[in-house]
């Protein structure tokens, strides 16, 4: 089984061992990709995970969900009426591609054609005033008319807002728990209209996952993807809005803010990213002029998962090689290029070493490639 090449479909089979591979325990799109790379399929990589969790030093085997259990999922978004999008299909969001560490695979509700339009994010309090409710609206339906998609978190208050203003224009809501569990409960309404009026409703968690603290972080890095810009409308001084314009900002997207009061904690937050240097925002021609010539130009066409690198010249990894590369790991951040110069190893074994680590759930992944030990690791 091969893997596909962008634009083309995945086969009933390859999404299935796809699916199997994502949601297996401490396999996440690093290692996905990394794995499909390394070995050419999900099924092969399926087929070696065991022994790759052992060279890692995992204390446990962790267990692979079932074909069964796939399958279960699989028709679960058939009966919501959604489906699985692979990295490389054409109803993959084309900027979302380009990130680092892309999901493989998205649960999508809805039209992929919204996906096709240049996207903007709006995102801000749960708890908005009035006037940031009604400056979110007022901003995404203006971009929604000059034929810009909204991105936003589907929360309460701007985010709501934000969607409800670019409903007839076209908009996508990214969920932090699973296709079928949105949050806040008094958004499912919201989500059915979203899909119904030609929008999209995404999201990377399995079917029935009740979102916890820990994944909203995750599911703000997938808005700030998908969206060239991101526009902060109120945001208090420790937020999940200021979480997502630090990713967009990371992930080179324009960031932009909307002004508010000194004395509304509610605008600390963008008040400060003023401060720093975000577009200042008070209509939608603030956010289109600068994002137009963005919008014109090609996204660049990257091979969803890369070639496999050529192993046949190069002896797998033993014991020698393992703790070197432990040796130079500790908790800070270190670059992987940095690894190899140091131990003299070949990129193909530093890799395979931090893939069995990663695996056994003792490798971090930070921004810019870096990787560290987990907290505790060896």
């Amino acid at each position: 089984m091969s893997k596909p090449a962008a634009g083309s479909r995945l086969s009933d089979r390859q999404r299935l061992s796809w699916l199997r591979l994502i949601r297996t325990q401490n396999v996440g799109p690093a290692s996905f990709r990394d794995l499909i790379n390394r070995f050419g399929s999900a099924e092969a990589a399926l087929e070696i995970l065991p022994e790759l969790l052992i060279s890692g030093g995992a204390k446990r085997i962790v267990r692979v969900p079932s074909i069964a259990e796939a399958e279960a999922e699989l028709e679960a978004a058939g009966r919501a009426g959604a489906r699985f999008v692979g990295i490389g299909e054409v109803d993959y969001p084309a900027l979302l591609k380009n990130m680092d560490h892309p999901p493989p695979l998205l649960a999508v509700k809805g039209e992929g054609a919204v996906f096709r339009l240049p996207a903007i994010a709006i995102v801000g309090a749960r708890n908005a005033s009035l006037a940031g409710i009604k400056m979110a609206r007022m901003l995404a339906a203006d971009l929604g008319r000059d034929g810009y998609g909204i991105v936003s978190g589907l929360a309460r208050g701007i985010d709501t807002a934000a969607h409800r203003g670019s409903l007839s224009t076209g908009t996508i809501g990214v969920l932090a728990g699973g296709l079928d569990l949105p949050y806040p409960p008094e958004n499912i309404g919201l989500c059915n209209e979203i899909a119904e009026h030609g929008g999209a409703i995404v999201s990377e968690m399995p079917f029935g996952w009740q979102p916890r603290a820990q994944d909203f972080p995750r599911r703000n890095r997938l808005v700030a993807g998908m969206a060239l810009g991101l526009v902060v409308v109120e945001a208090a001084q420790r937020s999940g809005s200021l979480i997502s314009a630090r990713l967009a900002g990371e992930m080179g997207r324009l960031v932009f803010a909307v002004p508010g009061s000194p004395l509304d904690p509610r605008c600390a937050g963008t008040n400060g990213l003023l401060k720093d240097g975000a577009t200042l925002v008070t209509e939608g021609s603030d956010v289109s002029g600068a994002i137009a010539p963005l919008a014109g130009a090609r996204v660049p066409r990257t091979a969803p998962l890369e070639e496999p690198p050529d192993f046949s010249a190069t002896p797998p990894p033993g014991e020698d090689e393992r703790a070197g590369v432990l040796d130079v790991l500790g908790p800070t951040p270190v670059a992987v290029d940095e690894i190899i110069r140091h131990t003299g190893l070949h990129p193909a074994q530093v890799s395979m070493v931090l893939l069995e680590l990663d695996l056994a759930g003792r490798l971090e992944r930070h921004a810019g490639g870096n990787v560290s030990l987990v907290f505790g690791g060896s």
